[in-house]
């Protein structure tokens, strides 16, 4: 009984032979998400939405761009890097669909939501998009940029400040800073070594 159950419950027939397995879906790889960022490009090419819907979803498509490359450092399973992912194929494409569906007419006149056209839901759609990609971004480059300054740290440690070069140890021989460079000569110094005596101002040759 419980063998039934469990076959039909994973695609098997009575007998046990797998008749619909079940498929995971893969995970997007970094062409698959640029595919799908090219596809909505085109979506609102030559004026199908309006300005201000156009220029949001090119704010968005920068910051999806600038973020794909850096996936692999948020880790498999990470909540971050699902969104980027779900922004690519599914948020962003799913939400621009669904305005072009509508009448242009409707869709920029019509209440649909508390008073909203569905041009403005559009709009509030991909603010918060923008705002998500934002942080996703921010944080991917935050981890970059502590890397950085935890560096910076360590060679101050190891080699000195670096405001006034430091001492460096090589095979325990401590190499003093060099010193300054000298202040350059003033232009109203007068020049160094001897100089010609010039006749006092007002005298004639004889």
């Amino acid at each position: 009984m419980s063998g039934g159950f469990l076959g039909r419950l994973f695609g098997r027939d009575e007998q046990g032979s797998a008749s619909d397995r079940l498929v995971v879906p893969s995970v997007p790889t970094s062409e698959d998400l640029l595919a799908s960022l090219d596809r909505v490009a085109e979506m609102v090419s030559d004026g199908a939405v309006p300005g201000p819907v156009a220029s949001r979803v090119r704010r968005i498509d920068h910051v999806v761009r600038d973020t794909i490359p850096r996936l692999s450092r948020l880790g498999a399973g990470s909540p971050r890097a699902y969104t980027v992912m779900a922004t690519a194929t599914n948020y962003l494409p799913e939400a621009i669909g669904g305005y072009l569906r509508l009448p242009r007419q409707f869709a920029d006149n019509r209440p649909v939501d508390n008073g909203k056209s569905s041009l403005m839901v559009l709009v509030d759609q991909l603010d918060l998009l923008a705002a998500t990609m934002d942080q996703v971004f921010d944080a991917v480059c935050r981890e970059d940029a502590d890397a950085l300054v935890a560096h910076g740290r360590f060679l101050a440690e190891k080699f000195g400040s670096a405001s006034n070069g430091g001492s460096l140890d090589v095979g325990g021989t401590v190499v003093p800073p060099l010193p300054p460079p000298s202040a350059a000569p003033s232009p109203d110094a007068a020049p160094a070594g001897p100089q010609r005596l010039q006749p006092p101002s007002g005298s004639g040759a004889a």
